[in-house]
């Protein structure tokens, strides 16, 4: 699995994808990832591009889930 995150270009509504919310530490091994489907893509940002999940969540997307 590549550790390379999405642009935000790169998402649509819809799509499933991986979150860290802002107040998580990005780097930490013992973070919690959220998962859910994209509701509104706001921008680019260093931690990864910020979205709204159709749950209301927001936070910073760190992969897209690919459906097995």
């Amino acid at each position: 699995m590549s550790n390379e995150r999405p642009a935000a270009s790169d998402l649509r509504q819809g799509i499933t994808v991986e979150i860290v919310q802002g107040d998580q530490d990005v780097e930490s091994e013992d973070r919690e990832p959220l998962i859910g489907e994209v509701a509104t893509v706001y921008e680019d940002d260093p931690k990864g591009p910020q979205v709204e999940l159709k749950n209301g969540v927001v936070g910073h997307v760190q992969s897209v889930v690919h459906d097995e």
